[in-house]
């Protein structure tokens, strides 16, 4: 009897066992920007305690980087939260269920939700490095969250970035 491996299968796996690993899979695209891999997962597979998690949820990336968030599970979308994006960047809301993709070329924090879920923690931050990656910081962190997970595992992806030296220009 032979195994069958889907492919987000093992992208899941390479991402990590917690819901807060920076760094997923990502692949070159004709030379240009890289692109990176988000899950959509109503269960973490690593971690089926987790609930409701972007895999990976924290993700440092360059300007002109693109993120694809795969729906690995039904019921889930991404959105930005305008609060949380820099000055000039544009907000984003993908449909439920689909595949989405958005290109970031302004440095800085972006935060995002899922919109059905976002009282239950699920939400997600990009890093976009280069000069100006710390000028929206503080009106990001200042954001209030509904509920009590999502304040909680931004707190948790904040720490972990400057902890990383994520949110340095240099």
């Amino acid at each position: 009897m032979s195994t069958i491996i889907k492919r987000r299968t093992v992208l899941a796996g390479m991402a990590g066992t917690a819901a807060l690993t920076t760094f997923g899979p990502s692949f070159a695209q004709d030379g240009e920007g890289t692109v990176h891999e988000v899950g959509m997962y109503t269960r973490d597979p690593e971690n089926p305690r987790n609930l409701q998690v972007y895999i990976p949820a924290l993700l440092a990336i360059q300007p002109g980087d693109t993120v694809r968030w795969l729906p690995e599970n039904p019921g889930h979308n991404t959105e930005s939260i305008p609060e949380m994006i820099p000055e000039g960047a544009e907000n984003w809301k993908g449909d439920i269920n689909r595949e989405f993709e958005k290109t970031f070329t302004i440095p800085g924090v972006y935060g995002y939700k899922c919109t059905p879920h976002y009282a239950a923690g699920m939400v997600g931050l990009i890093i976009v490095q280069g000069e100006g990656v710390t000028d929206n910081l503080e009106a990001a962190r200042s954001v209030e969250h509904r509920g009590r997970l999502a304040p909680q595992r931004f707190e948790e992806m904040f720490a972990r970035a400057e902890e990383e030296g994520l949110l340095t220009t240099g």
